[in-house]
C-alpha cells in the first residue's frame, strides 16, 4: 500500500474527503518526523513507538574495492510495534492447509 492508497482508505473509513485525509495524514507524519528528529519519543498506544536511536561506529567494506573503511556513528529513526499491532499481525497469518493423504 502506498500513500495514495492509504489516503483513500483513511478517507473512506473516516468519511472525509481524500483532500482532508491527505492533509491530516501528511500533518501527522510530518509531526512524528519532527518530534523524532528532536529526540522525542512518539508513542501511539496499541500501534507502536517512534524514536531516535544511536547506531555505533563500525567497520565496513567498500563494495567496489573491498577496502576496509570506518562507518561513523549516527542517529537513526526506529519503530517498535505495540502489543495490539503485533497480535493483529500474528493472528492474520493463514492457517496451514490440511494435507490430503
Amino acid at each position: 500500500m502506498n500513500k495514495g492508497e492509504l489516503v483513500d482508505a483513511v478517507a473512506e473509513r473516516a468519511s472525509v474527503t481524500k483532500k482532508q485525509a491527505d492533509a491530516v495524514l501528511t500533518a501527522a507524519l510530518d509531526t512524528i518526523m519532527e518530534a523524532v528528529s528532536n529526540q522525542d519519543k512518539v508513542t501511539l498506544v496499541g500501534f507502536g513507538s517512534f524514536e531516535s536511536r544511536e547506531r555505533k561506529a563500525r567497520e565496513g567494506r567498500n563494495p567496489k574495492t573491498g577496502e576496509k573503511m570506518e562507518i561513523p556513528a549516527t542517529k537513526v529513526p526506529a519503530f517498535s510495534a505495540g502489543k495490539l499491532f503485533k497480535e493483529k499481525v500474528a493472528h492474520s497469518q493463514a492457517e496451514p492447509e490440511d494435507e490430503e493423504d
